[in-house]
């Protein structure tokens, strides 16, 4: 049975060591770290600095086996009605066999029953159709912006497609 809680310093060892490649690792973080790759005490210090904020919520999924997933949420609006889901990862021994979609369930109870916000959001580069799909399978809908937002990483323009849920 897979379960959520609150993210703790010693589960970025975990974490880290899911992401194999350069490719994999700027398709999870975009451009949020800057080099390749990340240790743990990178991932930490990175959070650290959101750490005293009431609007930053990084959370960890796990089971019976240990670690299996994580995710950052944030508040995006002063009001706190609407959460930004990031830095969503799978173990990647574990990809394909619906752990995905289960964290995103919890974490959308998570953020509409306890956060009660009304909205959450979500951003997937388009060169990232499992994520994407896994996504669409948890509920979250594409949004149509007048200009998608894009990254430009390893002297390419990548596209981040938008999605959203609504209580």
């Amino acid at each position: 049975m897979l379960r959520l809680r609150p993210y703790k310093k010693c589960d970025a060892k975990v974490i880290v060591s899911w992401i194999k490649d350069e490719v994999s690792f700027r398709k999870w973080c975009a451009d949020r770290y800057k080099s390749y790759p990340i240790c743990e005490t990178d991932m930490n210090d990175h959070y650290e600095a959101a750490a005293f904020s009431d609007s930053f919520f990084p959370m960890t999924a796990f089971d019976e086996t240990g670690i299996v997933g994580h995710l950052i949420m944030r508040f995006t609006d002063t009001e706190k009605r609407i959460l930004r889901f990031g830095f969503i990862i799978v173990d990647d021994s574990k990809r394909g066999q619906g752990y995905g979609k289960e964290m995103l369930k919890l974490s959308l109870q998570y953020a509409f029953d306890i956060l009660k916000v009304d909205k959450v959001t979500l951003g997937v580069f388009e060169n990232n159709k499992n994520a994407y799909y896994c996504y669409q399978s948890a509920g979250f809908q594409d949004v149509v912006l007048e200009t998608a937002e894009s990254y430009h990483i390893f002297d390419d323009d990548w596209k981040c497609l938008e999605l959203e849920i609504e209580r």
